[in-house]
């Protein structure tokens, strides 16, 4: 009999930017499936909202990811009580739509430290000695389309996701001797408050052309979600240093 890889009964996964979005659409499907869930975002009341509508194996952890020394001590202090986990998926982000000339570097540090430095602290937490199980742990980041595409305008969001692809590989091939994996998802155009607030600052000739970019149309939250379950799980055991591109055929073209 084939086992059923979709049931995440007795499998523990750490979600950062679980209060919206993406994070919010992974949070319910994998407690739709049975998993003990870590939940974190800097929102405590959009958390809280998260929670509601997962399983009672879930906890959540208010907290800023823009501070390397809180996800080091808070964040490993939770791990202690909330127990070893099995996956850690990476998807908090800020974006930063400015051309060249008007780049503020002080926003460019945040969003650095959020996309990209958070990542590599949040890895170094889960990696601790009895803070991953030793049954195909997986870490998962979340990049961009604009991680392997140009955009005008998007720079520094491009910079700090297109280094997620970088990490992801390394990463990879460090941790491979503990068997931990670590891949990425590099999502198109998804219908989240995110993009409403990004897209506002378009021309509405743009946002008519970002539709016809994805063949498929624009995605929606659970798209990335589903995509994320898969490289979460054990169908994905052999899978590592990979850059999952779900973006209705973005960059196919």
């Amino acid at each position: 009999m084939h086992k059923n890889f979709l049931d995440f009964s007795g499998k523990s996964v750490l979600i950062t930017g679980a209060g919206s979005g993406i994070g919010k659409a992974t949070a319910l499907y994998l407690s739709s499936i049975n998993a003990k869930l870590l939940l974190l975002d800097i929102n405590q009341e959009s958390l809280k909202e998260t929670l509601k509508s997962c399983n009672k194996q879930c906890d959540f952890l208010a907290i800023d990811l823009s501070d390397s020394h809180s996800i080091k001590n808070i964040v490993g202090d939770k791990i202690k009580t909330f127990g070893p986990l099995d996956g850690m998926v990476h998807i908090a982000g800020i974006p930063y739509v400015s051309p060249l000339k008007t780049l503020n570097t002080d926003t460019v540090d945040k969003v650095l430290k959020i996309n990209t430095v958070a990542a590599l602290e949040l890895a170094k937490v889960f990696t601790r000695h009895k803070f991953y199980t030793p049954e195909n742990p997986s870490i998962v980041f979340i990049s961009s389309v604009y991680g392997l595409v140009g955009s005008a305008a998007n720079v520094a969001y491009a910079m700090s996701k297109s280094a997620l692809h970088g990490i992801t590989k390394s990463l990879a091939i460090e941790l491979a001797p503990k068997r931990v994996r670590v891949n990425c998802v590099a999502p198109g155009f998804i219908k989240t408050q995110m993009l409403d607030n990004v897209s506002g600052s378009f021309d509405p000739e743009y946002n008519d052309r970002l539709n016809q970019l994805h063949p498929l149309g624009l995605g929606e939250a659970e798209d990335i979600a589903y995509g994320i379950t898969y490289l979460l799980s054990d169908m994905s055991k052999w899978v590592t240093g990979s850059i999952l591109s779900v973006d209705g055929g973005f960059t196919a073209q």
